[in-house]
């Protein structure tokens, strides 16, 4: 999978603005492929200003057009593309130091109700409303100028955006998700681990989205769940084959694309090895 965060951060050809890792971007998408695995190391938002692209996470699917905005947890999807009309973007990468420095001394004022889902979802949409409107269109005005803002605007930016979200009725589950960012210290590893096993992934890149070393990533990983990473994301991929061979129509190159493999006679190999059968005639006996 590709990392859009390193690929938005490092290209030298994109309109942004960087203050340390948080990066703003006007981005008109240079991708040709119609389907593409990206993740990111850090939450982001996008908001559409033209053309159309689906994201797609282990929990969801949002069909993004002009005038939406979806922010994505740190981690991975899929993203599927449609070349009618040329897509731009105006993005926003937050790592979580900034979610915490910005919202730091104003959490413990605004009463935010504790949500379970805050901790299982993936992406949220934001709905539009005059003040999102406003910010972004704000945004724009700073990328349409000659000189590039001051980082502490560029914080305060952030600042504004961020408290308007946890304060809006419409947002509960985020809220309340950017509360525990804003509280917490070190990210957590099953969270990540629940909510991307599906994606092929090394362990580097796990390592990356849990903001770990290998090393720290593996001896963390095996105190919490008692074995080595590689063998429970092949346990938890294999769970997943087989509920949708069970329940989804697709054809088994599919079904292995979906989850998190990315050579089909290795997924046969160990489908077979698990379940004692290849996975077609496994659904053709438990149909």
């Amino acid at each position: 999978m590709r990392n859009f965060f390193e690929i938005i951060k490092e290209g030298l050809h994109f309109n942004k603005f960087e203050v340390g890792d948080l990066v703003v971007v006007e981005y008109s998408c240079p991708l040709e492929d119609e389907h593409l695995g990206l993740f990111s190391q850090s939450d982001y938002l996008v908001h559409v200003l033209s053309g159309k692209k689906t994201w797609k996470t282990i929990n969801g699917v949002w069909v993004l057009e002009a005038g939406d905005t979806l922010y994505l947890k740190k981690g991975a999807a899929i993203i599927n593309q449609y070349f009618e009309e040329e897509f731009c973007l105006l993005g926003f990468f937050i790592p979580d130091y900034l979610i915490q420095e910005c919202l730091a001394d104003v959490v413990g004022k605004i009463p935010i109700q504790h949500n379970e889902e805050a901790f299982q979802f993936t992406a949220a949409a934001l709905q539009s409303n005059h003040y999102l409107d406003g910010y972004f269109q704000s945004m724009l005005n700073y990328f349409r100028g000659k000189e590039k803002p001051l980082d502490e605007i560029l914080k305060i930016k952030l600042k504004e955006l961020l408290i308007n979200v946890i304060c809006s009725d419409e947002n509960p589950v985020l809220a309340a998700y950017l509360k525990s960012i804003a509280l917490a210290g070190e990210f957590s590893l099953p969270l990540i681990m629940e909510t991307n096993y599906c994606y092929n992934l090394s362990l580097e890149e796990f390592a990356k989205l849990t903001h770990r070393s290998l090393s720290t990533f593996k001896r963390d990983f095996q105190n919490y769940y008692n074995m080595p990473p590689g063998r429970w994301l092949l346990g938890k991929r294999l769970e997943r084959s087989a509920q949708f061979l069970l329940g989804e129509s697709a054809n088994v190159t599919q079904i292995a694309f979906d989850c998190g493999f990315e050579d089909v006679s290795h997924f046969s190999r160990a489908f077979k090895q698990r379940f004692g059968c290849p996975p077609s005639e496994f659904r053709k006996v438990s149909a």
